[in-house]
C-alpha cells in the first residue's frame, strides 16, 4: 500500500518522464555556425545524381536558397541578371553553386527538375546543380529562412558566410548598384586566403514554403 510520501515520489517520477518525453518529441534544427564545420548533407539533384556535401571537401561551396516566383528572387535573376552573374564568375573559379529549393508540393516555388533546369536556361543561370529539398530536411539543417538565403563554405568545410546576398533589403533592381555585394566579398575573400568581412548578416526575401 502507498504512503502519501512515496505516492508524492512517484508522481513527481511521472511529471518528470512526462516533461523528459516532450521535450525529446520536439525536433531539433540545427544551426549553422560561423567558424564551425558546415552541417552535413546530401539531397537528390536536378541531374539525377544525388549530392553530399562531404564529397566536395578541397572546393569552395555556395548554396542558394531560391524560388522562382519570389519577387526578391526575381530582382536577382529576371530583373537584373545579378545571380547568374556571379554564378558564372563563381564557377569559373571552381565554386561549386548549390541551388535549393525547400519549397513543399503544392507550395509557391515548388518545382520539377525539367522545369528547374529550364527555369536556368531561360534565365541564363549557370548553378552547378539544382538540390530538391521537398521535405525541408536541408534548410532546417541550416535554419534557412528566407529566398535568397546564401551560404559559403570553405575548401576545408567551414562555414565561412551566411546571410543575405547583399545590403539592401528591397525587390528592387536598382538597389543592387548601391548595397553591399555580401556573397561577393565573401568569395573574393575565400579566394584571397583573408577573412570574410562579413560573416553573419540578416537574410531577406519571402519566406521558404516550407511543409510544416
Amino acid at each position: 500500500m502507498l504512503t502519501i510520501q512515496s505516492a508524492k515520489t512517484l508522481l513527481t517520477k511521472m511529471v518528470a518522464a512526462s516533461v523528459l518525453f516532450t521535450v525529446a518529441a520536439v525536433p531539433v534544427w540545427a544551426e549553422a555556425i560561423i567558424d564551425k564545420p558546415a552541417p552535413a548533407f546530401s539531397g537528390a539533384a536536378a541531374d539525377g545524381s544525388t549530392i553530399n556535401l562531404a564529397d566536395l571537401k578541397g572546393k569552395t561551396v555556395v548554396l542558394e536558397w531560391t524560388n522562382n516566383e519570389c519577387p526578391y528572387v526575381k530582382k536577382h535573376y529576371d530583373l537584373s541578371g545579378n545571380i547568374p552573374a556571379l554564378q558564372k564568375a563563381a564557377t569559373a573559379d571552381g565554386v561549386v553553386w548549390l541551388q535549393i529549393i525547400s519549397s513543399a508540393p503544392g507550395k509557391q516555388g515548388h518545382v520539377d527538375a525539367a522545369t528547374a533546369l529550364s527555369l536556368n536556361e531561360q534565365r541564363g543561370a549557370v548553378p552547378s546543380n539544382v538540390i530538391f529539398d521537398a521535405d525541408g530536411t536541408i534548410g532546417k539543417l541550416y535554419n534557412a529562412q528566407t529566398t535568397p538565403h546564401m551560404f559559403v563554405i570553405n575548401a576545408e568545410g567551414t562555414l565561412v558566410y551566411k546571410g543575405g546576398i547583399d545590403s539592401i533589403k528591397s525587390n528592387k533592381a536598382e538597389d543592387i548598384p548601391k548595397a553591399v555585394p555580401y556573397v561577393k566579398e565573401a568569395l573574393e575573400a575565400v579566394k584571397a586566403g583573408s577573412k570574410v568581412p562579413n560573416p553573419s548578416t540578416a537574410p531577406y526575401g519571402c519566406s521558404i514554403k516550407y511543409a510544416s
